[in-house]
């Protein structure tokens, strides 16, 4: 199976993965031997956790979101198409088919979706996938993400024809670290995580040429000289030097994005030694490539502030870090993969816990707690997943209006959409 998304090793032996980041208002300051795993901060986490299948049969869905008129749900699969499905089973076509306009190979595909807040009266779905070269995209680069609308019917079934209006086009370097993931924020406002479009090192710092490394916020409801979005007014670089779009940077590949009570959480995956999770607020410089997590990147030293055009303030330490094995730790992996907070009442153990995971073979499922003090780390602890229905691969996370959190994922030979659920 050949799977985006999985960490690349160069002729060095230096891991490459997916990278997330997340902005902050005051830096954060981890100690490099942090114990993530503490458990007189975590006992009152379960031990382990049942998945309810509620889609089995799947390719490889990476995407997943919920009508909030009807019982249904939208699953996007990195081919390009995205499913419906409704109390009686999946529909036996899909909603939106991109096959002949997606690009695939390497983390290429249909990487994100989500539907507008208002989506009961305007019908509004927001893709994010990679596509061949368009005009102003550089010769040398790899290929052009599109963020993309279509408009649903009203039966929520289909997606009309010719509907589609593209918002934004982002050129690529690489046909890895591209991010992708989209979510509206409590501000009603369009947020994307962009990758820093290849390895090596390379991207995060420059806030003035592209979009790369980066989280976004757009307006979609408005209009302007950029065509099908405007500019919120208090992006942090309107009036300044760099591009308007931008909300925070310093990403490596921000690889899923979340809300909750106000908070964006963001995973970053590392490259060499360390996978992050941040916590995005406007204007936020979450270091890469200067920084790993909390560990200068490359160097035996590094600064507390970033330099260059509109790169004031410090760099924001994440929320929670965890290292690469070999670990001491419970809680190591290779690529992490962003989660949500769970809100479930049938699974009140996990109330206010940010539950996560990794790309580790064996589906690596994690939960963090908030800790009393703001400015710390987040006690961090892995949870087992009933045996007879564990994973083999963890894609990416959802979360349905109740709170309830659930897994894409593979297993026993194909890609699957999973409930949270107590363990048997």
């Amino acid at each position: 199976m050949n799977l985006p998304f999985s960490r690349r090793r160069f002729l060095t032996g230096a891991a490459v993965g997916v990278a997330t980041g997340v902005v902050g208002t005051t830096s954060r300051s981890v100690a490099a031997d942090v114990n993530t795993n503490e458990p007189d901060a975590i006992v009152a986490l379960p031990d382990t956790v049942g998945l309810e299948i509620v889609i089995d049969g799947l390719g490889f869905p990476l995407a997943v979101d919920f009508a909030p008129d009807a019982d249904r749900r939208y699953i996007a699969e990195r081919d390009g198409q995205v499913w419906v499905h409704e109390s009686n089973g999946l529909r036996g076509k899909p909603l939106l088919d991109l096959r002949e306009t997606v690009v695939t190979g390497g983390e290429r595909g249909l990487l994100g979706m989500t539907l507008h807040p208002d989506f009961a009266e305007n019908r509004r779905l927001f893709v994010h996938y990679s596509a061949q070269r368009q005009p102003g995209t550089p010769r040398q680069f790899d290929h052009t993400g599109i963020l993309a609308t279509f408009e649903v019917t009203d039966d929520g079934t289909r997606v009309r024809p010719d509907s589609e209006r593209v918002v934004l086009e982002i050129p690529q370097p690489a046909d890895f670290h591209n991010g992708g993931d989209l979510a509206f924020g409590p501000d009603g406002y369009l947020y994307a995580g962009i990758g820093a479009g290849g390895g090596g090192g390379g991207g995060g710092q420059d806030v003035t040429t592209d979009l790369l490394g980066s989280v976004i916020r757009i307006d979609v409801d408005g209009r302007s000289a950029a065509g099908e979005y405007a500019v919120p007014e208090d992006n942090p670089l309107v009036g300044r030097d760099g591009l308007d779009e931008y909300y925070a940077w310093g990403f490596r590949n921000p690889w899923r994005l979340s809300f909750d009570d106000g908070d964006c959480f963001v995973a970053d995956v590392g490259e060499s030694d360390y996978e992050e999770v941040n916590i995005v607020e406007n204007g936020g410089n979450y270091g890469w490539n200067v920084k790993e997590g909390t560990h200068c990147y490359r160097a035996d030293d590094c600064p507390d502030e970033p330099s260059g055009p509109g790169l004031g303030g410090q760099f924001q330490d994440p929320i929670i870090e965890y290292p690469h094995p070999p670990a001491e730790t419970g809680v190591s992996g290779i690529s992490v993969i962003g989660g949500y907070v769970s809100r479930d009442s049938t699974l009140p153990a996990l109330e206010g816990a940010y539950v996560f995971g990794d790309l580790a073979a064996d589906g690596r499922l994690f939960a963090a707690t908030r800790p009393d003090d703001d400015g710390s780390v987040w006690p961090t602890t892995a949870i087992e997943i009933d045996g007879e229905r564990s994973l083999e691969r963890l894609f990416s996370f959802g979360r349905d209006d109740a709170g309830t959190v659930y897994i894409l994922g593979f297993r026993a030979g194909s890609g699957g959409l999973y409930r949270v659920a107590p363990a048997a």
